[in-house]
């Protein structure tokens, strides 16, 4: 490994993901964060409101797709520097060799080839890397400043996401271990960085409903339960994470360290006990691959460090033709053309992958409705897809789930009472679930590339009949708020049941 030759991973790997980003259009997942961007506040939904704010940023310059995944898409190729950059403050007389294969791991892990979707896991990823870095470096003589650093930019993660307190538990495990009065001290110090980030939610969320607790900790947990098949998953999704040769080299080097560095002792923690957290959560939750991103940078220099230069060289190796094999493998799939998606095991997804990616045939279909109607679906993740594409917000009409409650922010119905609707559905409708809320209500279709989509037209709507039907049921599913949690406000109640309270 050369330092020329890093740089040219570096150039090719940044060419291909702008090309994924500039060619691939907004998922869902996606669109939900652009909305908090183009709509921002101090507080969101589901989670922290950093990846909102980013995305405010960016937007007052662009809103077309690569710019505004501009942060994910040179992720790879700014924490391969850092870390770089990094080693020879954590490992003081590391070789030359063992920093460029550090970083050449990270910027060829296996997700970093081709992730170029914002999420709430993109500043969460430079956050933690970058806090547990500055950690790691505190952790070699209790620096006090280099303890601020890593509490700063852990507040800054858990403004991000709430897998921030995996980190932060890291660090309290590390302490622990190193049972030294200066480390109790520079914990001190890192946690009390993040309080003002703490306060800032706990104030925005009692004030709305505190719908971050009651998602993460109540809603969202309907399928919980101890599962053979999830922790079954969880490894597969760790090795491939990882790299698939990670975790067998990493047993079999496990007491050996590279003759030219030695192991900082708090690498070892932040490298493997996030890992161990989540695989004992997975025995009752899926985990999800993304949640992982912010730890592999660890367990990467953890095994550089480990490591015969022989075979780090082979692992190496491995990365760049796994890389290579990812490449070639999205090149091929981009010129397959989108109606062979209508058959095999994806068949059940092609009208939202049509929804996706033919936006501008379907807001043809739509555009005669778009000034005077309500435009609404019956899901959020296909409503703010559409509403990102056609630049206008689309509510969620109907109950739909718990990751569909951001609309309860956004959408007053109080305000659409006796307007118009259009409801756009992926699957055929059923009237009479529409007839109570509407004085006259019709239906049409249209297909674009093979995939059907119908049009709800429902005239008049009536907001008394909704409230009562459709918004009762979600104010006692999901807003079910704890006695012991204090409110100062709530949209849901405030809006729709003024002078009661939601409360479980």
């Amino acid at each position: 490994m050369t330092g020329r030759l890093f740089s040219a991973l570096l150039v090719l790997t940044l060419a291909f993901r702008f090309w994924l980003g500039a060619a691939f259009p907004i998922t869902g997942d996606e669109a939900y964060f652009v909305w908090w961007g183009w709509m921002p506040d101090w507080g969101f939904y589901d989670h922290p409101p950093m990846i909102g704010w980013w995305l405010a940023a960016l937007s007052l310059v662009s809103k077309v797709e690569w710019w505004l995944r501009l942060p994910v898409i040179v992720q790879p190729a700014l924490l391969a520097l850092a870390v770089y950059w990094a080693l020879p403050k954590l490992v003081p007389g590391v070789g030359e060799q063992r920093r460029l294969w550090a970083a050449t791991l990270v910027l060829l892990a296996p997700v970093n080839v081709w992730n170029v979707f914002i999420t709430t896991d993109t500043p969460l990823i430079y956050f933690s890397v970058l806090s547990g870095l500055a950690w790691i470096r505190a952790a070699q003589d209790d620096n006090p400043r280099w303890y601020l650093a890593a509490g700063l930019l852990l507040a800054g993660a858990v403004l991000s996401k709430y897998f921030a307190a995996i980190l932060g538990f890291a660090y309290l495990v590390d302490v622990l271990r190193r049972r030294k009065s200066g480390a109790v001290t520079g914990l001190a110090i890192a946690y009390a960085c993040t309080l003002p980030a703490l306060a800032l939610m706990a104030w925005w969320n009692s004030a709305n409903c505190w719908p971050n607790y009651m998602f993460n900790f109540v809603n969202r947990h309907g399928d919980a339960g101890w599962s053979l098949k999830t922790p079954l998953l969880y490894a597969v999704t760790l090795i491939y994470v990882l790299g698939p040769p990670v975790l067998w080299l990493a047993w079999k080097s496990r007491r050996s360290v590279g003759a030219d560095s030695y192991l900082p002792s708090s690498l070892g923690t932040l490298a493997w006990l996030p890992f161990l957290l989540f695989a004992l959560l997975s025995g009752v939750k899926q985990v999800g691959l993304h949640w992982l991103l912010s730890f592999v940078p660890f367990t990467l220099i953890w095994l550089t460090l480990r490591l015969q230069p022989a075979t780090l060289q082979k692992l190496g190796l491995f990365f760049a033709a796994f890389a290579t094999l990812h490449i070639a493998g999205i090149l091929i799939v981009s010129r397959v053309p989108l109606e062979a998606w209508q058959r095999g095991p994806l068949a059940r997804l092609y009208d939202g992958i049509v929804l996706t990616f033919e936006h501008q045939a379907i807001a043809r279909e739509l555009e005669g409705y778009r000034k005077d109607w309500v435009l609404a679906m019956d899901g959020y993740s296909n409503a703010v897809t559409l509403g990102y594409n056609l630049r206008q917000y689309v509510a969620v009409f109907g109950e739909a789930s718990s990751h569909a409650r951001h609309d309860d922010l956004v959408t007053d119905f109080r305000a659409l009472a006796g307007r118009n609707f259009l409801i756009l559905r992926k699957s055929e409708p059923k009237l009479d679930d529409y007839r109570k809320y509407f004085r006259d209500v019709t239906v049409d279709s249209f297909e674009v590339r093979g995939a059907r989509f119908w049009r709800v037209k429902g005239a008049g709507f009536d907001y008394a009949a909704y409230r009562d039907g459709v918004l009762a049921g979600v104010r006692r599913k999901y807003y079910a708020i704890p006695t012991w949690l204090p409110q100062r406000a709530c949209y849901m109640c405030d809006r729709y049941f003024p002078g009661e309270q939601c409360r479980r």
